[in-house]
């Protein structure tokens, strides 16, 4: 194996700090124009960030301009990692956050589109540390290294490897809407800022502030869950249009970025045939129906919520709430309309179930991803068929395809990997105070990319009474679900490190 490209390694990483020290300046014009009393703060954070990159820019600019596969994973693993520690600066040096598992629970669950926080009192942050919350999330969701990779042509840099690393998930037919890479990330971009915008324009003017409505477009397009409201959407449980509106955007953020550029482009036949898009909606709306007949009989709505949200009569209602929690949930978006983990027992265990769904491959959410589950399924057929008729060539279809097997053996390896690592994640937090429930539900919502959980780490409450050592804990469950599992595991291995 060849051996790693530290300068390039170093030379990248320099320009994600770079990146991430211009978002800290743009959050720094917000504290000028909201005069908050935190500009010299944050300026400070975005100049010592872009200070540094400029530094291993310029330190690592005479590189060999190659990546290989190894480098891909290396660079996408310490590119979020840095990007994450860097991100710990605004608010360190405000003052809102203090200890290091905070920090790094706070930034890390941003950068993931996790949408867990530590803060239980969000409304008395500084509105530019609320907008950071909110652009850390907008800047993981798509991926800051597909940002990079659409700038380092510029610099004579390949990108295929990065990509792939970054999105091991994005598409089982390796489809791309242009044959270069760094065109496909552009695309991508301008795809997520269009959607962006428009959802700004769309809640500013069905009555959101224009602060509220920017902030939840950020956080709703990368499926995180970032609220400027302590009561998340709850609080605009008397306006329903904010809420189907905010439904609509996350049922977007969570189909793949591919199939609507087609739909863009008036190609909109492969929405249509497309097996996981056709999946994903019948998923959604066989839970909405069953969740809000359950909602209609059982429970009563108008005293279980925020500001009693029977505006249009308890039908619509329970219609409503369930479908946000099924699509916020189902998407990782994270979101909350109301306290699902106390509507029913039945209804608890089915959210909890829904964190392993997860949404679109080649979109912003987290989860498993309905591709896999479908080919597992179809597998799973398949192999009773040739248990009756051993001698038959039966292929796996997937989208009028056949999946070569190495696929599904991947597959199968990322469902025991996934397992694997939610057993293990639910045990050391148990063994730190957490009860069962609270233990499955956090480990489940963090390597899911949920964010809220079930028990003691409920839709209404926070992480903010759990140990540092779990908070650091839940802060590698994010990162490793973020990334797909093998992303970050694969340089664990020592494999991995042999020079041969």
């Amino acid at each position: 194996m060849s051996r790693l490209n530290h300068k390039l390694i170093s030379y990248i990483l320099g320009l994600l700090l770079l990146f991430n020290g211009l978002a800290m300046l743009v959050t720094s014009g917000v504290s000028l124009l909201v005069n908050d009393g935190i500009f010299n703060d944050i300026t400070s954070s975005g100049i010592i960030t872009i200070s540094f990159g400029i530094i291993l820019m310029l330190l690592n600019r005479n590189n060999v301009r190659q990546i290989n596969k190894r480098d891909g994973y290396l660079i996408v693993t310490l590119g979020w990692i840095t990007m994450i520690l860097s991100g710990m600066l605004p608010y360190y040096l405000t003052g809102s956050l203090s200890t290091f598992s905070n920090l790094l629970f706070e930034s890390m669950s941003g950068y993931t589109a996790t949408g867990s926080t530590v803060i239980s009192d969000i409304e008395s942050l500084p509105k530019s540390i609320i907008f950071w919350r909110s652009m850390t999330h907008w800047l993981g969701g798509m991926g800051i290294i597909v940002l990079a990779i659409a700038i380092l042509p510029l610099l004579g840099i390949g990108g295929m490897q990065l990509f792939s690393a970054e999105a091991p998930g994005s598409g089982i037919s390796g489809d791309k809407m242009h044959p270069r890479i760094s065109s496909t990330a552009k695309r991508l971009w301008f795809i997520y800022v269009g959607l962006t915008f428009a959802e700004t324009l769309a809640l500013n003017v069905a009555g959101m502030s224009f602060f509220d409505a920017i902030n939840h477009s950020m956080s709703n397009i990368a499926t995180g869950g970032f609220s400027t409201k302590n009561n998340s959407l709850a609080y605009w449980n008397d306006i329903p249009q904010i809420q189907y509106i905010i439904i609509f955007f996350m049922i977007l953020a969570g189909t793949n970025y591919l199939l609507i550029y087609s739909a863009l482009i008036g190609k909109f036949k492969k929405l249509f045939t497309n097996t996981e898009f056709i999946w994903y909606l019948t998923v959604i709306s066989i839970f909405v129906i069953v969740t809000s007949l359950i909602l209609f009989i059982n429970v009563d709505l108008s005293i279980s919520n925020v500001n009693h949200p029977e505006i249009y009569g308890k039908l619509e209602s329970s219609f409503r709430h369930a479908f946000f929690q099924i699509v916020a949930i189902i998407t990782t978006t994270g979101f909350v309309s109301g306290d699902f983990a106390g509507w029913t027992p039945f209804l608890t265990m089915l959210f909890f179930a829904l964190m392993f769904i997860g949404a679109s491959s080649g979109s912003t959410s987290g989860g498993i991803k309905i591709s896999r589950h479908l080919i597992l399924i179809k597998n799973g057929f398949l192999e009773f068929k040739k248990a009756l008729h051993p001698n038959a060539v039966l292929p796996l279809r997937y989208n009028h395809s056949v999946v070569k097997k190495e696929v599904i053996v991947n597959i199968l390896a990322f469902f025991m990997l996934y397992l694997i690592l939610f057993v293990i994640g639910a045990g050391v937090l148990s063994t730190q105070g957490l009860d069962f429930i609270s233990a499955v539900g956090g480990s489940a919502a963090s390597i899911g990319n949920v964010g809220p959980a079930i028990g003691s780490l409920g839709p209404t409450l926070t992480y903010e009474e759990l140990s540092g050592f779990a908070k650091v804990w839940c802060s590698f469950l994010m990162l490793v679900g973020r990334l797909e599992l093998f992303t970050l595991l694969i340089i664990f291995s020592p494999y991995f490190w042999k020079k041969n």
